[in-house]
């Protein structure tokens, strides 16, 4: 009997947005011995990540925040402007969460903070190429505490809670630990739209505008745990 072959997945192909050129050479390397991966293009300010990006097309961009005299996050937008199917991951050495905090809102799927070990970086940049998020812990870690700050003795979050349905409980959960739509929709065998009109009605009935929103809501009143 014939045996067939089965063909090789095309990498993640991958463009690095970073000022330091030392960063990129040790990334660079990182990404080569990867089978799965591909560096496809590299860039050290906006005008040059625009035209690799819009050049080469990208599964990913690894995009710093700290671009010497320009600013990573005035590029996020850009980014999508310039090709709307490559995702956006910051690594970046900036420690702001509040900045983290942003860059999320502006698109980016995941903040990766350069002091994590690079199987971190490699996981993320993995899970993100998914379509799934990823959520930095200590990001999520500074949000909670900053709610502790101020105890109420009723919790006015009460009736909110109360209007969620099991499913849509469900699916809070899958989103805190940084799954997408696809993901969330093979794990309840439910379809990818019927996901999406669920998180419709859970934006609606908690009041947040996002999946990051949503998943720190989700932790800080005990609809989920912190990401792993």
């Amino acid at each position: 009997m014939e045996s067939r072959s089965v063909p090789t997945p095309a990498p993640i192909r991958i463009v690095l947005v970073d000022d330091h050129a030392m960063v990129r050479e040790g990334v660079r390397m990182l990404i080569e011995g990867q089978g799965d991966l591909a560096l496809v293009g590299e860039a050290w300010d906006r005008a040059g990540a625009l035209a690799v990006v819009a050049r080469e097309r990208p599964d990913l961009v690894l995009l710093d925040l700290d671009l010497g005299a320009e600013s990573g996050l005035d590029l996020i937008g850009a980014i999508a402007g310039a090709d709307p199917e490559a995702r956006v991951l910051v690594f970046t050495g900036v420690r702001d969460a509040d900045l983290h905090r942003r860059a999320v809102h502006l698109g980016a799927l995941g903040v990766v903070p350069k002091e994590q070990a690079a199987s971190v970086l490699l996981s993320a940049i993995r899970k993100v190429h998914a379509g799934e998020a990823w959520i930095d812990r200590s990001m999520m870690a500074s949000v909670l505490q900053e709610s502790r700050q101020s105890r109420r003795q009723v919790d006015p979050e009460v009736p909110k809670l109360a209007s969620l349905t099991a499913r849509e409980r469900e699916i809070i959960a899958l989103v805190a630990q940084g799954n997408g739509t696809r993901p969330i929709a093979a794990e309840l065998g439910i379809s990818e739209k019927t996901v999406r009109n669920h998180l419709v009605s859970i934006y609606s009935k908690l009041h947040v505008s996002d999946r990051l929103e949503l998943a720190i809501y989700a932790v800080r009143h005990g609809l989920a745990t912190a990401p792993r």
